[in-house]
């Protein structure tokens, strides 16, 4: 799956981009036939507390997945939303045999 990253408003440290491929990578574990996703990586309003925001859309080539969390840190928000699109691509790959 190729995995793109973008960084908004901000330049994200190597530790960051590769804490969020292995996550997102791990969706491959549910369904081997996904082709992209594309993560953003938001620093939205400084004075607020919860300003990290991570939108990931994956496309499966059956649908397209979108997931999105605002948090505190970035990694809690990459976890947050790994965990709503492992629902979204379990639920996804159902779908398929169905069809």
């Amino acid at each position: 799956m190729q995995i793109t990253i973008h960084s908004v408003r901000f330049d994200a440290d190597q530790k960051l981009l590769d804490f969020t491929t292995k996550k997102i990578e791990k969706l491959l574990q549910f369904d081997d036939e996904l082709i992209s996703s594309d993560v953003f990586l938001r620093i939205e309003n400084a004075s607020d507390k919860l300003n990290k925001l991570v939108e990931v859309k994956v496309n499966t080539g059956f649908s397209e997945l979108f997931a999105s969390k605002k948090c505190e840190s970035f990694e809690e928000a990459v976890d947050l939303v790994q965990e709503i699109l492992v629902r979204q691509v379990k639920k996804n790959k159902h779908k398929k045999r169905l069809v």
